[in-house]
């Protein structure tokens, strides 16, 4: 499941590659490492990129299925376009998470949702004198209209997708994430530790390498694990 807490995590460990590759990458000199080395660097960029997507939903142009909560002219404020939030599943509902300040406070025909069988818009109006919105479309998989809901509590705006097909798994909240990742195939895989792809590549290199290959990555590790420990000392 992609808690909240999951994400945060798993993040952390790409940041941690990351910045454990572009050491060994200032280390090397030889050809055919730095390549590999870079290539792994990329693919840990794309997974972080695709990981931050979720920050930047895009917004579709307005159709028929645009409620009209959503479009019509908001008379306080000015609109905040809500782009952090975390998601979770059961085996009958998708749930939706988004910390809002205060929203528990504010009249409950305040809060709007509307559900399609591939969408939902949620309007927050007049929230500390600003109106939150958010648009997803292109859910993974169709939900039930009439079985979707929304729960508000402290803070926090639940919204409850109810599967068309229960008991089955959503990978991504989105057919438009699904199709980035499959594009991109990232060497990751977000039900194993993300450092294993690196370690992989890492052995790869150093099994294959001559005398050189072998003494310039075992000096680049150990620095970078000195320098690791260091850091986790200091926090």
């Amino acid at each position: 499941m992609n808690s909240p807490i999951f994400v945060l995590f798993y993040n952390w460990q790409l940041q941690k590659d990351l910045e454990e590759v572009k050491v060994l990458l200032d280390k090397t000199t030889r050809k055919r490492v730095r390549d590999t080395l870079t290539s792994e660097k990329s693919k840990i960029e794309t997974e972080m990129k695709n990981k931050m997507q979720q920050k930047s939903q895009k917004k579709p142009e307005l159709d028929n299925e645009k409620p009209a909560a959503v479009v019509a002219p908001l008379t306080t404020g000015y609109t905040v376009k809500i782009s952090n939030y975390g998601w979770d599943q059961s085996d009958k509902f998708v749930k939706i998470y988004i910390t809002l300040t205060g929203v528990h406070q504010v009249p409950t025909e305040n809060v709007q949702v509307h559900f399609t069988e591939r969408s939902f818009d949620l309007l927050v109006k007049n929230l500390n004198g600003k109106n939150y919105s958010m648009i997803v479309n292109n859910l993974l998989k169709p939900i039930s209209v009439e079985s979707s809901s929304k729960k508000v509590k402290t803070d926090t705006v639940i919204i409850l997708c109810r599967k068309k097909a229960e008991n089955t798994r959503w990978d991504y909240l989105t057919q438009v994430e699904k199709e980035c990742k499959e594009k991109e195939k990232p060497s990751y895989d977000a039900e194993t530790d993300p450092s294993e792809g690196l370690m992989n590549v890492l052995k790869k290199i150093y099994e294959d390498g001559d005398d050189d290959m072998k003494r310039t990555i075992n000096k680049a590790w150990v620095e970078s694990r000195e320098k690791q420990a260091r850091e986790d000392t200091e926090f």
